[in-house]
């Protein structure tokens, strides 16, 4: 596989940090920092700018609060000048990995959602008798740090892009989540391997899509489980 480069300079190209405030101030111009960022955008986007340029970016603190919908969540709200910085290495990233996905991941990505996979699965209904349904406990918290930047590396070749991605992922906070043993690991491999993605970034939902992409490629074109394609 083809990995992809070149993308840094788009990245942080003013148009597309304009285009990244744009997309996460919707919905949020009530905010403080949202309107303390859009008193002076070109000053702001300009510094931005210059840091990611610098090198000299890093995130910032994330404001942890807890939503009570169906179960418990921790949710991870990062500064707004860094949700700027998520739309806009998105807005670089996604389009070329998204389209090698399978068809048939549906959360968080244009054209799919919800509805779209309840359809899916309706048509599905209509054809096979039998489904296996199955759920990864506690899948943001269980993301291995360590393997995440390896799948990253897989598909991006770009290292201003991948060192920036770093920053955001170690960034994170620390989510606590269930400890997984696996062959070779001792009681103090949890403690040495982070693990966890904040609930609430824009780039957390991306990252839980490529995570198991190799399985997904594993189910559908290698052990060529029956999919239906939409006409």
């Amino acid at each position: 596989m083809k990995r992809i480069g070149s993308l840094w300079p788009q990245v942080i190209a003013f148009d597309n940090l304009l285009s990244a405030y744009r997309k996460a101030r919707r919905g949020k111009r009530d905010r403080p920092e949202v309107a303390r960022f859009a008193f002076g955008p070109e000053r702001e986007l300009l510094s931005l700018q210059e840091e990611l340029l610098s090198g000299a970016y890093r995130p910032g603190d994330y404001r942890l609060f807890t939503l009570y919908e169906r179960k418990p969540r921790l949710i991870a709200a990062a500064p707004f000048r860094d949700r700027v910085v998520h739309h806009a290495v998105m807005n670089g990233i996604e389009p070329p990995i998204d389209r090698r996905f399978i068809f048939d991941c549906w959360a968080c990505r244009r054209g799919k959602g919800v509805h779209g996979a309840v359809r899916r699965y309706q048509t599905w209904a209509r054809r096979y008798p039998y489904v296996l349904k199955t759920d990864i406990r506690a899948y943001f918290p269980s993301i291995d740090h360590a393997l995440l930047k390896e799948r990253l590396r897989r598909y991006l070749k770009d290292r201003e892009v991948l060192g920036l991605l770093d920053r955001i992922i170690d960034r994170g906070p620390e989510v606590a989540g269930p400890d997984f043993f696996f062959p070779g690991d001792d009681l103090l491999t949890p403690l040495e391997r982070r693990r966890g993605i904040p609930i609430g970034n824009l780039t957390s939902q991306f990252f839980a899509n490529l995570y198991l992409d190799g399985f997904d490629h594993l189910i559908v074109p290698t052990l060529r489980v029956g999919t239906i394609r939409n006409s």
